[in-house]
C-alpha cells in the first residue's frame, strides 16, 4: 500500500461533517459531506430496492461528483462488482491501486478519476441497507486506513439519519403508523419501525388503504374512485410543479 496524506485535520473534518449533517436536508447533500470529509473527487450513496429482499438490487439514490453514466444506471445485486461485495459481506473495501487489485475487472473507472477507491456497508438497526462509495481525482494520493474509517462513520450516521428521517414521517402520520406496524406483525417479524425503501413503505401503504376499504364495506367501484382521486390529486400537484419551473 502507497503512503498517502490523509485529509487534513480528521477531527476538525468529522466535527464539521456532523455540523453539516444536521443541517443537510436530503442525501444529496450528505454525499457532499463525506466527499468532504474524506478529500474525495466523488460519493456515492447507493440503497436497496427492498432491504428485506435477498435479491433486491441496489441503486445510486444520492451522489457528489461527476460519476460515469454506467455507475449512475447500474443496479447491483449482492455480489456483483465492488459495491456488491461490501453489500454481501458488511466490510469496508480499501483499494489504494484499482488497476493492481483483485478487483481490477469489476471497477467503472471515468476520466478525470484517479486509481483508489473506498467503500463502506450503511447500515439501519444492524441491517445492511446501502452502500456509501467514495474515489479519489486524477493525481490525488490514495486513500489510507485514516479515509476509511471516516469513511465508515460517514455510513454509520448516514444510516442513522435515513431511519430518523422515515421514522418522523411515519410517526406523523398515524395510518402509516398502523399499517407499518400491521405489516411487521403479518411477517412475524418485530413491531420495531425499523428502516425500510420509501418504494416499498408506499405499497405497504397502498396494500394497507386497500385492507381498510374493503373491510369497511367499499365495494370495487369504491375502491376504484378512491385509487383514481389519489391519482388526480398527483397530476395536480405535478401540473403545479411544472408551472413554478416555467
Amino acid at each position: 500500500m502507497h503512503a498517502a496524506h490523509p485529509p487534513s485535520f480528521p477531527l476538525l473534518s468529522l466535527q464539521r461533517f456532523l455540523a453539516g449533517q444536521a443541517l443537510a436536508p436530503d442525501i444529496d447533500a450528505q454525499a457532499a459531506l463525506a466527499a468532504s470529509l474524506v478529500d474525495a473527487a466523488s460519493c456515492s450513496v447507493m440503497l436497496l430496492d427492498s432491504p428485506d429482499d435477498p435479491g433486491s438490487s441496489m441503486r445510486i439514490h444520492a451522489h457528489h461528483g461527476r460519476l460515469p453514466d454506467t455507475a449512475l444506471q447500474a443496479a447491483i445485486r449482492r455480489g456483483e462488482g465492488i459495491s456488491g461485495q461490501v453489500l454481501a459481506s458488511g466490510k469496508a473495501v480499501l483499494v489504494t491501486d484499482i488497476g493492481r487489485s483483485e478487483f481490477a475487472a469489476l471497477a467503472r473507472r471515468g476520466a478525470g478519476f484517479g486509481e483508489s477507491l473506498i467503500s463502506a456497508p450503511i447500515r439501519v438497526e444492524g441491517k445492511v441497507v446501502g452502500v456509501i462509495n467514495a474515489a479519489n481525482g486524477a493525481g490525488s494520493p490514495p486513500f489510507d486506513d485514516t479515509a476509511l474509517a471516516l469513511l465508515e462513520t460517514a455510513a454509520l450516521l448516514i444510516g442513522q439519519t435515513l431511519q430518523l428521517r422515515q421514522l418522523r414521517h411515519l410517526l406523523g402520520s398515524g395510518f402509516a403508523r398502523q399499517a407499518m406496524l400491521a405489516e411487521t406483525r403479518n411477517a412475524a417479524q418485530d413491531t420495531r419501525l425499523a428502516y425500510r425503501n420509501p418504494d416499498e413503505v408506499a405499497r405497504i401503504l397502498a396494500r394497507s388503504f386497500f385492507r381498510e376499504l374493503s373491510s369497511a364495506g367499499f365495494g370495487s367501484a369504491q375502491v376504484v374512485a378512491a385509487a383514481s382521486e389519489l391519482i388526480g390529486q398527483l397530476n395536480r400537484d405535478l401540473r403545479a410543479e411544472r408551472q413554478q419551473e416555467d
